[in-house]
């Protein structure tokens, strides 16, 4: 299943198709690249985890269930362990954080691909002829969100009704 990020950066994808030019193709291929090497990352951090996941095991299996393994096992078997997992740990959290930024750019290229759209849209069809609604909550206080939503649809008089009904 993709998430509702990747249905939407493939939709951006696809609409910047329809301009030919220099910035279209360079938004295309930094994403590409982007999505690329954020796969990379994940496999890697999946890497890690298990390097971890199995250090631990080996570590919880020679304290718990074998008897006097320090006696029995070299001290080089239990450091090397120990270093792995803990390594594992530390390339997992800087794996997180390099995750973060490539999300954090990717939304940035897509915010691009948002105004190459809007550009798009409006060299082909024009400005809007409605201006855009502002954002705000309706609560019990303040109805004034509904008025304005009814002023730009033209029906004022129909919402008053239903506000206080």
């Amino acid at each position: 299943m993709t998430s509702e990020h990747k249905r939407e950066t493939a939709f951006l994808r696809h609409c910047i198709r329809y301009d030919d030019g220099a910035e279209r193709h360079r938004l295309d291929e930094e994403i590409t690249r982007i999505q690329r090497d954020e796969g990379c990352l994940r496999r890697a951090m999946w890497l890690m985890a298990l390097l971890a996941a199995l250090a631990v095991a080996g570590l919880g299996y020679g304290a718990v269930l074998v008897e006097d393994v320090l006696y029995n096992t070299s001290d080089l078997i239990i450091a090397i362990i120990g270093a792995v997992g803990v390594g594992s740990l530390f390339c997992l959290m800087v794996f997180v954080v390099l995750g973060i930024a490539y999300r954090n750019n990717l939304d940035q290229r897509r915010e691009e691909c948002r105004q190459l759209v809007t550009r798009l849209l409006e060299s082909r069809l024009g400005k809007p002829v409605t201006p855009p609604l502002r954002d705000r909550r309706v609560d019990d206080r303040n109805d004034e969100t509904v008025q304005v939503a009814a002023v730009a649809n033209g029906a004022l008089d129909q919402a008053a009704t239903m506000i206080r009904i």
